[in-house]
């Protein structure tokens, strides 16, 4: 099989990602509905539109360490099962009251927030599962083949979404999304328990504690500094829906269709980046900083094309770049996380990856308002770049005292802690044969 869709030579790792590609591709439709809805209902309230989104975001602040623990405490698989269907049955009840006429703002703000929960207990599972379906020399490539599903989705829902809306409804389309959970609970219980790589037997409380997933974060140098620059790339650089909707209008000139395109130009290149990713076998740290740096020089970069055409020509770059990054973050952190920690791990990747929003996208709309809506790619890109080196020069230990570029940026092996391990090495090594499996995300 070819080395871009290796995991797939694993029978519980094909059921899953079938199930995720009919998943991803139901969510980005329900939320296509769900913006249409609430725009509907209020006359085309932008604020109202506003507090949806963050009331989908909140429960990533208020739950997702909470959900990495239970990630460690409970098997995953059965986990997964309850999340996803929970998300189906808040799916298909927003349908219902919809098609029946009895829907209001309110509503539509609670099923957001609960949806948000659900997804804040969902995301550090299933990252952390992936682990137990593949070989740790397979991680990467089932890391990249999970994003590039959700980036399939993103692509194809939406256009769907549209089609259905027009046609059927936006009832309609919660109904689909929620019968789409179905396929993904589905996959999971036609899955064989025997052939997982590394099964968790659910723990009892007092040995799966929060604050120790917390310790172990802090101990290790090489995580925390991850997660700080995955905290700077998605608190200041993935702000794509509010940047390039704010250049589609205020800089160009265009409507509604050319910041699809826009929009779709970014996921088919974050869709090819996740694909290239699928062949790497392993990461090492400098990966993950020199693409952060990538990342944010390319999206200072967008933020010159002087018309239309050029930037849309030049985002699927951008896109590229972005998902480069995402899977070697996502990749270190669970190759370089034991098994009994991963979840809350992933825990943490996720309040750092999603929590800084409500934070950035503000920040970087109002210097867009201030200084133009070119201004808030740029900021974007040089807040990433300008973190990521700092962070790089301050968190490794045998750098700080000579203030010198770390390993990271100057091509020297990892630090002691990556050298024992695998993400520096060929995957399919002896330490890596005989490691316990690792998990992922999308």
């Amino acid at each position: 099989m070819s080395p871009t869709f290796a995991a797939l030579a694993v029978r519980n790792y094909r059921l899953y990602i079938v199930g995720q590609v009919l998943s991803n591709t139901g969510t980005w439709m329900q939320r296509v509905a769900q913006d249409w809805l609430v725009l509907g209902l209020t006359g085309g309230s932008g604020v109202a539109l506003g507090i949806t989104t963050g009331l989908q975001f909140l429960p990533f602040l208020l739950f997702s360490l909470w959900g990495g623990t239970l990630a460690d405490r409970l098997r995953r698989r059965r986990l997964l099962v309850a999340t996803q269907a929970a998300m189906g049955v808040l799916a298909v009840a927003l349908g219902v009251l919809t098609l029946t006429g009895t829907v209001t703002v309110g509503l539509v703000y609670a099923f957001a927030f609960l949806l948000g929960v659900a997804a804040a207990v969902d995301n550090p599972a299933r990252q952390a599962f992936v682990g137990e379906m593949v070989p740790r020399e397979t991680l990467p490539n089932a890391v990249a083949l999970n994003s590039a599903s959700f980036n399939l989705g993103r692509i194809v829902g939406p256009a769907l979404a549209g089609l259905l809306i027009a046609g059927i409804g936006t009832g309609a389309v919660f109904i689909v999304n929620g019968l789409s959970y179905a396929v993904a609970i589905a996959a999971l219980v036609l899955m064989r328990p025997g052939e997982l790589v590394a099964p968790v037997v659910r723990r009892a409380a007092e040995q799966v504690r929060l604050v120790d997933g917390l310790r172990y974060v802090r101990s290790r140098w090489q995580l925390v500094l991850v997660l700080v620059i995955v905290f700077a790339v998605g608190t200041f650089g993935f702000n794509f829906a509010l940047t390039l909707a704010l250049m589609a209008q205020g800089e160009f000139g265009v409507g509604a269709a050319a910041f699809g395109l826009l929009s779709t130009a970014l996921a088919v290149g974050a869709l090819g980046g996740s694909l290239l990713a699928a062949r790497r076998r392993f990461v090492p740290l400098r990966l993950v900083v020199l693409s952060a740096i990538g990342f944010g020089l390319v999206t200072i970069a967008v933020g010159t094309m002087p018309t239309f055409v050029a930037m849309l020509v030049s985002l699927p770059v951008v896109g590229a770049a972005a998902l480069t990054f995402s899977n070697a973050a996502q990749s270190y952190l669970q190759l370089e996380s034991s098994e009994r920690m991963r979840g809350r791990v992933m825990g943490v990747y996720t309040l750092v990856f999603f929590g800084g929003t409500p934070l950035g996208a503000p920040t970087i709309g109002w210097l867009a308002d201030q200084a133009g809506p070119r201004w808030g790619l740029w900021a974007g890109g040089a807040a990433v770049v300008l973190i990521t080196v700092l962070a790089t020069l301050l968190l490794n230990p045998r750098r700080r005292s000579a203030a010198a570029l770390p390993p990271a940026l100057s091509g020297q092996a990892d630090g002691p802690a990556s050298t024992r391990r695998t993400t520096s090495v060929p995957a399919a090594s002896g330490a890596a044969a005989t490691a316990t499996g690792t998990p992922q995300s999308c």
